[in-house]
């Protein structure tokens, strides 16, 4: 095997993950244009929790059906198709002159941003070598995060603009328009070529992803266990991942993406400029700034994940990543007691509110800071009314600078870990008939519980308060902790037609697998055959066989 993979192959992946781009920027501009939309058209909480969940509405329809349309047309129609799509949407967003026709392009742009989601790490996992999998797959968060950054970025330059948020939007249509460019150039994946019988194009496909370096005999090899492992799959349905050897990880690919968006990440991304605000940063542009300041150590740490995600593996990653996100979330929790003390956002009148942080989160209600009174909105006694809040005394201060450190240090964990270990690990353990299926509904559990979480956010800091809320996505997390612990097995250096074999058995043997000896000797790939159903030949073996099965799988 070659030290790096050809520059084919990166071509391939630049080319691919712009749709990554296309999500990340797309999910994380919300956060720079919502500030300024919210005062220009005076929105509800409610009314923005929408604008933030109408993309996660189109996603959630895009990743559950893009599943079938990537089986039926290929992986590279999809692409095409999304791009048209992201371009669409940032027309419409950018033209809209109500409400209703933004959220329309908000969904519009979901609907790509959950194809690509979906297809994206799919199409690099099956065309990736096995050595290089990890980090070529993660190379697609790497461009989600490089989108949210971007969009910081932008939004902070663009924020006292005339139009400012319009030309934000407008923006995410280039990036699609050179993707467009890049398609022709871009190979069907060699396992979908071989289900429309061009196996020699998939050949042709696979020797430039290996390069001229490797043996032919390897190359032949790795097509042999791609057809051995499609025998069956025209019989591949829905149904089919009911089945034990299917069903398995499918619970593990929907629990994970599930933990990803109920960790409360994405609050993060999408109301980070509205938090800091919460957190005592007195301005749209201080508080955009800070979240430029998120977003690049969201990205930083990606780098760091894609450096070690192939020899640390998918599992330690994971691990690290549930146990830093929960003290994470403990401390932002305690600065909010700093800022904005555990009140519920419930009071009849404004007065009440004794902390600018509790005062600026009702809708109703204004900060005097010169008088140090909330009261309401538009009263002529004050003139000095704001919805930001300034740090004014040191417990303030301190509040400030530890929901800004403890809310980058949850960032930086979750980008080590649960920001790019599920969309791998989902791409990795589908047998090939059934894995676009498997991955639409995998990718739709994301969007659900993204939707969920991006229209609660706002509504439970008022109930439960800010606090609660952050604990409240700590204990989420602490459950995760535990499934992941007993149930997600290690996949690092496995062919995706041998994986599979880590779901058979019962669960004694599965967590036998999950920590295999690094000196387990290799076996010849013919016998890890596969089909789309679930059968194979490990399937038939009863549990005294699981010895074997563990040698098999090691390379």
């Amino acid at each position: 095997m070659t030290p790096v993979p050809p520059k084919f192959v990166f071509f391939v992946v630049f080319c691919i993950t712009i749709g990554g781009l296309l999500f990340g920027y797309d999910t994380g501009v919300i956060s720079g244009a919502l500030v300024v939309i919210k005062d220009e058209w005076d929105l509800s909480k409610t009314q923005q929790e929408f604008i933030v969940g109408g993309t996660t509405l189109g996603a959630i329809v895009g990743g559950l059906f893009s599943g079938y349309f990537a089986d039926r047309w290929g992986r590279r129609t999809i692409t095409f198709l999304s791009s048209l799509v992201f371009i669409l949407g940032a027309l419409i967003m950018t033209f809209s002159k109500h409400y209703s026709v933004l959220i329309g392009g908000r969904v519009v742009v979901g609907l790509a941003v959950g194809a690509a989601s979906m297809v994206v790490p799919i199409y690099i996992g099956e065309l990736a070598p096995k050595e290089f999998r990890g980090r070529l797959v993660t190379l697609n968060v790497l461009a989600i995060t490089g989108g949210q950054l971007i969009a910081y970025l932008l939004a902070w330059a663009l924020t006292d603009a005339h139009n400012g948020w319009r030309w934000m939007f407008a923006i995410s249509a280039f990036p699609a328009a050179i993707q467009l460019c890049c398609l022709p150039w871009l190979p069907e994946s060699p396992r979908v070529l071989i289900r429309r019988g061009e196996k020699e194009k998939a050949q042709a496909v696979l020797r430039r992803v290996y390069g001229e370096n490797v043996p032919e005999s390897m190359v032949l090899d790795e097509l042999d266990s791609m057809v051995q492992s499609m025998r069956t799959e025209s019989t591949s349905r829905y149904i089919d991942l009911l089945q034990p050897i299917n069903f398995k990880p499918l619970i593990v690919a929907c629990m994970l993406q599930l933990m990803q968006q109920f960790s409360g990440f994405n609050t993060a991304m999408y109301y980070s400029a509205t938090i800091l605000k919460m957190a005592g940063f007195a301005s749209t542009k201080s508080a955009t700034q800070f979240s430029i300041a998120i977003a690049a150590t969201n990205m930083i740490m990606t780098i760091v994940a894609i450096t070690i995600i192939d020899r640390f593996g998918r599992r330690k990653l994971l691990l690290t990543s549930f146990v830093g996100m929960v003290v994470g979330l403990v401390l932002l929790g305690i600065a909010f007691i700093f800022i904005v003390g555990l009140v519920k956002i419930t009071k009849d009148t404004c007065g009440e509110y004794l902390k600018c942080g509790a005062c600026a989160l009702d809708d109703k209600c204004n900060w005097s800071p010169g008088s140090l009174v909330c009261t309401v909105k538009g009263d002529s006694m004050y003139s000095d009314l704001t919805d930001a809040c300034e740090s004014v005394t040191t417990r303030d201060r301190v509040g400030t600078w530890l929901a800004l450190a403890s809310l980058i240090f949850y960032v930086a964990l979750y980008a080590v870990g649960l920001g790019n270990v599920p969309w791998l690990i989902q791409s990795e353990i589908f047998a090939q008939g059934i894995r676009s299926k498997a991955g639409s509904l995998a990718t739709a559990t994301n969007w659900v519980s993204n939707f969920i979480i991006s229209v609660t956010f706002l509504t439970m800091t008022l109930h439960i308060t800010a606090s609660g809320t952050f604990w409240l996505y700590a204990s989420i997390l602490l459950i995760g902790l535990v499934f992941v612990f007993f149930m997600v097995p290690e996949t690092k250096g496995l062919k995706l037609e041998d994986v599979q074999k880590l779901f058979v058995g019962n669960i004694a043997s599965y967590r036998r697998r999950t920590n295999v000896p690094k000196n387990s000797s290799s076996s010849s790939s013919s016998d890890s055959d596969s089909d789309v159903n679930g059968n194979s030949n490990a399937a038939n073996d009863d549990d005294r066989d699981s010895a074997k099965d563990v040698v098999v799988l090691r390379n």
